[in-house]
C-alpha cells in the first residue's frame, strides 16, 4: 500500500505527521517501508514519471476528495453503449446433413486412428462422444513461434519463449481444455451461432479432427454448411494461419458473420499482465494490433489479430464480448449487431474481429484469420500484408508438407512391427523437433526454457537426418557453460537468465553429445568453433541452485575446451571412488541424497565412463596428451570402483547417500533395486558380461510387471521408510 501525501510540504508538516501516527498506532509499525507492507511519501518529491507509474501499476487507486472509501469502491458502473440486439429473420431451420464417410485408419481405438501410414493422426466424435484425455499437436517453427491445438480446438500461440511471452492462454487444465482462441459462425437470417471446432459450442453432428506434421484440420459439417478449418504456422514466420473453408451445401442464398475471437495474454498470465495490455483496432488494415509495456524483453514487440476480408466490427473488450458472468459458449457480443469497437488501454483485453459474407447456392469460400507477432508495428503491418493474400498462404503451407515430408522420409525404418514402424518414421521424430526443440512446451507442462540436458538430448535424434540442428545446439550449450566447467540447468530466451545448480550430469552431455556427433557424421570441425563462457557468483555454502541473469565472460574458447572442462569438473569421487551426486543426477531429483556433497551416484559412474570412453580419442587426436592420460587413467579406477563398491549381490545399487548408506540395495526398505542403474550397466558397456546379465535378470524379475503392462522403475516405492531421497 502506497500512501501519496498531495499538500505542499511545510515546516510543520500536520497532516504528514498524523498519517505517520495512524501507521505507527495502527499496528502496522512493523510492516512500514517493507515490501508487502505500507508507504508514505510526499507526492511533491515523487518525478511525475514515478507518480505515473505508480497509477499504471497499482490494482486500486483511491482518492481522499472524491468521497468516502465507501463511496469510491461502490459507485455505480457507468453503463457504456453496445450495438443493438440482433433480431434473428426467421426460426432455426433443420437441414438434412450428409454424413461424412471416415476414413481408413489403422490401429483404431473407438475414436481415432493413423492414416495415411501414419502422416495423420484422426479423431471421430459423434454426438456426445469425448477422448478420454486432450490429444494435443504442438506446432513450432524455426523462428520460436507456435501454437498448440488439441482435438476440441482450444489451445494457446506464443512468440518466441512459450512461457514467457504467451499471446493467448495457456489453460494448464488437464479436465476441460477450455479454450482461449475460437473462431464462430452466426447464421445471419436465424441468429443462431456455432463455432467450428467442438468446443466451445458442440453440435450433435460429427466432426472429423486431423492431426499432421505441422497442422491441424477441423471438419464438421451443419446447418447446411461444410466447414474446413486449417491451422498451421509457416515455417519461417511469426504467425499462426487460421483457414477457414465454407461451402454453403443449400439450394439458397445464405448470410453469416464470421467472428475471430483471441483471449489476450502477452506473458506469463493474464491475471498478471493483462491490466497493461494497450490495443488498438486499425480498421481499413483489418487488424487489431497489441502491445505490453511492461512485459519485460518484449516489451516493444506488437501483437496482431487480422483477416483477409473486410473488417465489419471490432472488439478488445472481453467484459464486452463475454458478458458479465458470461462464457464463451453463449457470447453476449454474439447476440447484438455487430462489436462496439472498444480499444485502448484499462479493458479486460481481447482481440475479436468480425467479417461478414454471403454464400451463393452451393457456392464455396475461403477466409484467412491470422494471429502474431514482429518486433514492431511496421514489421507486423507486413506479416499481416503478406499472409492476407490466399496464394502465399497456400505457398507456406505446401512449404510446410515438404519439409515434414522431406527430413521424415531421411531414415525410414522397418520392423516387424507396424505399430512401432508408425510411431519411428513420423510422430517421435517430430516431436522431438515441432514440441521438445523449437515449442519446448506441451499440454501438461509448459517451460519455455531451454534445459542444458533436454535438448542435447533430443538433437541426438536429429544427427542422421539433420546433423545441422545437433551442430547447432552443440554451440549454443556451450555458451551456457560457466567458465569454472559448470553449466546453466535451464535458461530462458532471449534474455539467458536461468539457474545455476549442483546438479551433476547436466555438464556431461555436452562432450557426450558432442562425441556422438562427430562418430556419426564425422564433423570435427565442431571442436574448433570459439564460443564464450559465462560469469556468476559461484554458489555459497549450501546453497544448491540460483536463479539470475548471467554476464556473458570475456572469456572464449573452443568447444573442445568447454567439454573438457566439463569432464574434468567431473572426475571428483567420493570414499567409494564413484562420482559426486551433488543435487541430482539424471532423475532431476533424489536431489538430498548428495545435497551435503559426499553422495555419490552408481548411475553417473556409468553415464561418465561413457562420455570418457567417446571423448577420449578426440582428446588424443588434438594432441591433449596430458588431459588424455588422466582420461584413461579415470577410466580403469571408475570401472573398478563400479565393480567392487557398486554391486550388490543380485544387481547394482543406485547411489550412497552423503553419511554412505546405501540406496537401491537388498538392504533398503524402500527402492530396493533402480531400473537406470542396471540398464546403463549394459549401455555403457563397463560392467561384467555376468553381471550384466545377473542385472538385468533382477529388472525382469522386479521391474516388469506384464499382466499390467508396465515396466517400473524402481521398487518398492518411497512411502513410510526413514530414508529422505528428496523430490522425486
Amino acid at each position: 500500500m502506497v500512501i501519496l501525501n498531495d499538500t505542499p510540504t511545510s515546516y510543520m508538516e500536520p497532516l504528514h505527521k498524523e498519517i505517520e501516527n495512524i501507521v505507527r498506532t495502527g499496528g502496522l509499525q512493523g510492516l512500514q517501508d517493507k515490501p508487502g507492507g505500507i508507504y508514505l511519501r510526499r507526492a511533491d518529491q515523487i518525478p511525475e514519471a514515478d507518480r505515473i507509474l505508480l497509477h499504471a501499476v497499482a490494482r486500486v487507486v483511491i482518492v481522499a476528495d472524491r468521497g468516502s472509501f465507501e463511496d469510491q469502491i461502490e459507485r455505480k458502473r457507468v453503463a457504456e453503449p453496445l450495438p443493438p440486439l440482433m433480431m434473428p429473420r426467421q426460426a432455426p431451420q433443420t437441414y438434412p446433413e450428409p454424413t461424412m464417410a471416415p476414413p481408413e485408419l489403422s490401429f483404431f481405438n473407438g475414436l481415432g486412428g493413423f492414416h495415411q501410414g501414419g502422416r495423420e493422426y484422426v479423431t471421430l466424435l459423434g454426438a456426445e462422444q469425448w477422448t478420454p484425455a486432450p490429444w494435443s499437436n504442438v506446432i513450432g517453427n524455426a523462428v520460436d513461434f507456435g501454437f498448440q491445438v488439441t482435438e476440441t480446438g482450444g489451445g494457446y500461440a506464443w512468440s518466441v519463449n512459450s512461457r514467457e511471452n504467451r499471446l493467448t492462454p495457456w489453460s494448464n487444465d488437464a479436465i476441460s481444455d477450455p479454450p482461449g482462441e475460437v473462431m464462430y459462425l452466426r447464421d445471419e437470417d436465424s441468429g443462431t451461432v456455432w463455432s467450428a471446432t467442438p468446443l466451445p459450442i458442440r453440435e450433435r453432428e460429427p466432426y472429423i479432427i486431423r492431426h499432421g506434421q505441422g497442422y491441424s484440420v477441423f471438419e464438421h459439417t451443419s446447418h447446411g454448411v461444410s466447414q474446413e478449418l486449417l491451422l498451421f504456422a509457416p515455417l519461417d514466420a511469426s504467425v499462426k494461419i487460421s483457414l477457414l473453408r465454407l461451402r454453403n451445401r443449400t439450394g439458397r442464398k445464405r448470410r453469416f458473420t464470421i467472428t475471430h475471437y483471441n483471449e489476450l495474454v502477452m506473458g506469463v498470465a493474464r491475471s498478471s499482465s493483462a491490466r497493461y495490455i494497450i490495443t488498438e483496432i486499425d480498421t481499413p488494415a483489418s487488424t487489431i494490433f497489441a502491445r505490453n509495456p511492461y512485459n519485460n524483453e518484449f516489451a516493444d514487440r506488437v501483437a496482431f489479430v487480422a483477416t483477409s476480408e473486410n473488417l465489419a466490427s471490432a472488439t478488445c473488450d472481453r467484459k464486452e464480448f463475454i458478458g458479465r458472468n458470461g462464457s464463451l459458449d453463449a457470447p453476449a457480443a454474439l447476440r447484438r449487431v455487430g462489436l462496439a469497437g472498444r480499444a485502448g488501454a484499462g479493458l479486460d483485453p481481447c482481440a475479436a474481429i468480425q467479417t461478414s459474407i454471403e454464400l451463393a447456392p452451393h457456392e464455396a469460400r475461403e477466409l484467412i484469420f491470422l494471429i502474431g507477432e514482429a518486433e514492431s508495428k511496421a514489421a507486423a503491418q507486413d506479416l499481416v500484408s503478406t499472409f492476407r493474400q490466399s496464394g502465399n498462404v497456400n505457398s507456406a503451407f505446401e512449404k510446410v508438407l515438404n519439409h515434414w515430408d522431406e527430413l521424415l522420409g531421411t531414415v525410414e525404418v522397418r520392423t516387424p512391427d507396424q505399430a512401432l514402424d508408425t510411431m519411428l518414421n513420423r510422430w517421435l521424430l517430430y516431436q522431438t523437433l515441432s514440441c521438445r526443440i523449437w515449442a519446448r512446451t506441451a499440454f501438461y507442462q509448459s517451460g519455455g526454457a531451454y534445459g542444458f540436458r533436454d535438448q542435447l538430448q533430443d538433437v541426438l535424434a536429429l544427427v542422421y537426418s539433420r546433423p545441422e540442428i545437433t551442430r547447432k545446439q552443440i554451440l549454443l550449450a556451450g555458451a551456457h557453460q560457466f567458465k569454472e566447467g559448470d553449466v546453466q540447468h535451464w535458461w530462458h530466451p532471449p534474455s539467458g537468465r536461468g539457474v545455476r545448480t549442483t546438479i551433476s550430469d547436466d555438464l556431461l552431455w555436452l562432450p557426450f553429445v558432442t562425441a556422438f556427433y562427430i562418430n556419426v557424421t564425422g564433423d570435427a570441425s565442431v571442436l574448433n568453433e570459439v564460443v564464450p563462457f559465462l560469469e556468476q557468483p559461484l554458489l555459497g555454502d549450501g546453497e544448491l541452485e540460483s536463479y539470475r541473469q548471467p554476464e556473458v565472460s570475456q572469456q572464449s574458447a573452443s568447444i573442445f575446451e568447454h567439454c573438457a572442462r566439463a569432464l574434468d569438473r567431473s572426475l571428483t569421487v567420493g570414499e567409494h571412488g564413484l562420482p559426486l551426486m551433488g543435487g541430482g543426477d539424471w532423475n532431476d531429483g533424489m536431489n538430498r541424497v548428495g545435497h551435503l556433497g559426499r553422495g555419490e551416484s552408481v548411475w553417473l559412474g556409468w553415464f561418465l565412463y561413457n562420455a570418457l570412453v567417446l571423448f577420449t580419442p578426440h582428446a588424443e587426436a588434438r594432441k591433449e596428451n596430458e588431459r588424455a592420460a588422466r582420461y584413461r587413467e579415470h577410466l580403469d579406477n571408475l570401472k573398478k570402483a563400479l565393480e567392487e563398491k557398486a554391486w550388490d549381490g543380485d544387481w547394482y545399487r543406485r547411489a550412497y547417500f552423503d553419511d554412505g548408506t546405501p540406496l537401491g540395495s537388498a538392504r533398503n526398505e524402500e527402492c530396493r533395486i533402480d531400473s537406470i542403474a542396471q540398464s546403463w550397466s549394459v549401455i555403457s558397456g563397463a560392467s561384467d558380461p555376468f553381471r550384466m546379465g545377473r542385472a538385468m535378470a533382477a529388472v525382469e524379475e522386479f521391474l516388469i510387471r506384464r499382466g499390467d503392462g508396465l515396466v517400473i522403475l524402481f521398487t518398492p516405492p518411497f512411502d513410510k521408510g526413514s530414508l529422505d531421497p528428496g523430490y522425486i
